[in-house]
């Protein structure tokens, strides 16, 4: 498996390199307040890993972190949660006798 994920790697990196060797014309970026030269091909790869990693960063902020805290607040209350099964056990033997007699 770590075999295909390099060799998948590969396949995007030399990907990326012909793009950017195909599309190097240096074409001019306009701000509103700055202007620079640099490459299309460059400028196109830095904005889609600009975009993966503004992508990533929004998910690891909005769900992994919650998703997170939720964890630790769950594994800091265990004796709640065999309260709970305990209570439940309880419940459940209250009510066995009465559904034998209904059989």
């Amino acid at each position: 498996m770590r075999l295909v994920w390099i060799l998948l790697i590969l396949v995007f990196a030399a990907t990326g390199a012909i793009f950017g060797a195909l599309n190097g014309d240096a074409v001019a970026y306009d701000f509103y307040f700055a202007t620079f030269m640099a490459p299309k091909g460059a400028m196109l790869i830095a904005s889609v890993l600009l975009g993966w990693l503004l992508g990533g960063a929004f998910v690891y902020f909005g769900l992994v972190l919650r998703l997170r805290r939720r964890l630790r607040a769950q594994a800091r209350k265990p004796v709640a949660t065999e309260q709970a099964a305990a209570a439940a056990t309880d419940l459940v033997a209250t009510q066995l006798p009465l559904d034998a007699g209904r059989r």
